[in-house]
């Protein structure tokens, strides 16, 4: 350490200092400073994202530059009353299975992703206006998080559940193969829909009947749209919760939201971070470049019995 161009050695064998007393004063001031300034960082962050919990909070702090443990931000949000706001008890839900429409297996059970664009997950929610219910329908690449597809009406019908699922095809170039996955309700089994899916060659899938747990990552993102936007958000009109909805989808959830399972990077960050290493690998390879392999295309139930008995 040094101290108007002198270090605490040679400011010892001067006289000017006793060791110990350098190091008492130093520990008086120097840390209380760094806590202040911490502690004033924190504030900021913990309300700027009311919704954000310690290890996120941690995880911006470190994106500042602080070198910060998250037992000591606990800490401090704790001593500070800035832990975040409470969720709603979970609400489950509305899905109609009870059609006549064909249910299709489930393919995306225990199916590990490499890459965008190979398993989609579909889901609708409610939001509570003043004076009335509107209804969200979302689609989602697994892979990233990322919300690919929206829409939002007055009405729960395959209308909505077709509107989200053409803005996503507007924005993303699927492979066939890919596989689509939703609940069984009658949205997504509807003739409709389905023809939307079998045109662009995507194989669908639909979860087990009252498994939320088969459709897990679309009723997370569900959890975490209402509790960080829903929520904590005073919608005056239809105009008004689908402007900010949007806003929030494409602004904030796409391209600032922390995912643990992303190691801490939006789902913007995490798709332009496996772009970055696909054409470093292109370019490692010789000639036109070796790309990486696509992933093998699922079969369904029946094909993968055929090829026990006929390899």
């Amino acid at each position: 350490m040094k101290q108007g161009g002198l270090n605490i050695d040679e400011m010892c064998e001067m006289g000017a200092v006793s060791r110990g007393g350098y190091y008492r004063r130093w520990k008086a001031s120097e840390p209380r400073e760094e806590e202040t300034a911490l502690r004033d960082q924190l504030q900021k962050l913990a309300l700027a994202h009311p919704y954000y919990g310690y290890r996120r909070i941690c995880a911006l702090l470190r994106r500042e530059g602080w070198w910060v443990n998250h037992k000591r931000v606990l800490r401090m949000l704790r001593t500070d009353n800035l832990l975040c706001m409470r969720r709603k008890a979970f609400i489950p839900a509305t899905t109609d299975s009870r059609h006549d429409w064909l249910v299709w297996p489930n393919l995306a059970r225990g199916m590990k992703t490499t890459g965008i664009n190979q398993l989609w997950v579909s889901d609708i929610t409610y939001i509570r206006l003043k004076e009335e219910f509107v209804y969200l329908a979302v689609v989602l690449d697994a892979h990233s998080r990322c919300a690919v597809g929206w829409a939002i009406e007055r009405y729960i019908g395959s209308v909505l559940a077709i509107q989200a699922l053409n803005m996503a095809l507007a924005h993303r170039t699927p492979e066939p193969g890919m596989i689509h996955h939703s609940d069984r309700g009658y949205q997504y089994a509807c003739m409709d829909y389905v023809r939307i899916l079998q045109s662009y060659g995507i194989q669908i899938s639909m979860s087990r009947v009252g498994n939320p747990y088969d459709n897990a990552k679309a009723e997370s993102f569900m959890k975490t749209l209402k509790t960080e936007e829903v929520n904590g958000s005073d919608y005056r009109n239809f105009d008004h919760v689908r402007e900010s909805i949007g806003d929030f989808l494409e602004k904030v959830y796409n391209r600032k939201r922390l995912h643990s399972a992303l190691d801490y990077l939006s789902p913007i960050e995490f798709e332009e971070s496996l772009l970055a290493a696909e054409k470093n690998s292109t370019l490692l390879g010789v000639g036109e470049g070796v790309k990486c392999p696509l992933p093998p295309r699922p079969l369904s139930r029946v094909q993968s019995k055929l090829e026990l008995f006929c390899p």
